[in-house]
């Protein structure tokens, strides 16, 4: 009986099998569990580093949005953060993580305002869960949270240039002619031909010219207000001719005095004679001394100044000679640094080929054919002139 018993172990203690079995069932959650740790490993670096490029895409976007004045709020800049991380993990991840981003992602501004301008950290925070396999599963690691944090800086800083503007303005007979924009309800009202001859009581009745033109400069000047709201660097006057100088104002800081003295004052009548307004105009530019422009504007602290002509008519001089003089001045104020815009509104040829060949080249030279037109015009002088006077740097 002890030798069978004594036979029966040592077999038992031989026999491999079942040690084998055993050790494949101790080992086989740790081998499981190592493979999906790998393939899981693989796909939360991927999807960290995607994260990371989406919060760090969106801090950027926020931040050079609000440094080129694209957005203006830190409402509007959030949500431009907010958008480029969903819209760069949308190319990753499914609609549910889409929602949780929605939900975890956090967009912080802090500004800093100095008189040099001012500064922007953007700061965008994610996270999701994102699933794991089945492998980890069976270890009970059911999600891994990704999370990433960007940031990115951005600023303005302000170099102040001074504006003094002149606005040459035609007021003769011929802008008292029609313009394409009807004015309703009306009956009849008095119209004039193209030379400012009076046609009688006619219906329907149009925006007239001159009408059309002082709605344009107002809003010109309006963009000079709002780049300049305490009439620190800007300076305007305005003289409005016909066949001579109508009306003019000396130059004031600022666009009330040019507004109340000669824009909304304009009265249509006479004759065509452009040189003895752009020669006025250019003069009182570029005198020198205690009473120029230049000094005024020095001794304010604006060492850096921009000097502008908006030169517009509707017509053609009468006088050939006045192109001829009106030429040379633009030449001349063009060489001493004086930006020239030019607006011909519904003009004949003669008239656009003195206007384009003053400008101070094509961009500067506008060719309006309707009221719509012109106030296009104008306003894009004006928003140019703006831009000038602070200039903006990333």
């Amino acid at each position: 009986m002890m030798n069978t018993l004594h036979s029966l172990l040592d077999r038992l203690r031989r026999d491999r099998g079942g040690n084998f079995g055993m050790m494949t069932a101790i080992l086989l959650p740790v081998l499981v569990g190592a493979a999906g740790f790998a393939i899981d490993t693989m796909n939360i670096m991927a999807s960290q580093r995607q994260l990371q490029e989406a919060a760090d895409a969106g801090a950027l976007a926020a931040a050079s949005a609000l440094s080129a004045g694209k957005v203006t709020t830190d409402d509007q800049a959030k949500t431009l953060a907010k958008d480029f991380v969903i819209g760069q993990m949308a190319n990753y991840v499914d609609a549910a993580t889409i929602s949780a981003l929605e939900t975890s992602t956090a967009v912080t501004i802090n500004t800093t305002t100095s008189s040099g301008g001012k500064s922007y950290k953007i700061s965008v925070n994610a996270s999701y869960p994102l699933s794991l396999t089945p492998f980890m599963n069976v270890l009970g690691f059911k999600t891994s949270n990704i999370a990433a944090a960007g940031t990115s800086t951005g600023g303005i800083s302000q170099e102040r240039s001074a504006v003094s503007m002149t606005l040459v303005l035609d007021e003769s007979g011929s802008m008292l002619a029609n313009t394409g924009t009807k004015i309703v309800p009306t009956t009849s009202c008095k119209q004039y031909n193209t030379s400012g001859q009076s046609i009688g009581e006619k219906s329907p009745c149009y925006i007239k010219k001159i009408d059309a033109l002082k709605t344009a400069a107002n809003l010109l000047l309006d963009q000079l207000d709002k780049a300049d709201p305490q009439s620190k660097y800007v300076r305007t006057n305005a003289i409005a001719w016909s066949g001579t100088i109508q009306d003019s104002n000396s130059f004031n800081w600022g666009t009330s005095k040019t507004r109340t003295e000669v824009i909304n004052t304009m009265s249509a009548g006479g004759n065509t004679e452009s040189s003895v307004p752009m020669e006025k105009a250019y003069n009182g530019l570029n005198s020198i001394g205690g009473g120029s422009e230049s000094k005024i504007q020095a001794d304010a602290g604006n060492n850096k100044l921009t000097k502008y002509i908006v030169f517009m008519t509707d017509g053609e001089n009468n006088n050939s000679s006045s192109d001829t003089k009106t030429l040379a001045t633009c030449a001349n104020a063009k060489k001493d640094g004086i930006k020239i815009y030019s607006i011909a509104f519904m003009a004949p040829e003669a008239g656009k080929n003195l206007l384009s060949t003053c400008a101070s080249g094509p961009t500067y030279y506008f060719q309006a054919e309707s009221m719509n037109d012109l106030i296009a015009a104008f306003q894009a002088i004006g928003q140019n002139a703006a831009a000038d006077k602070t200039l903006l740097t990333q």
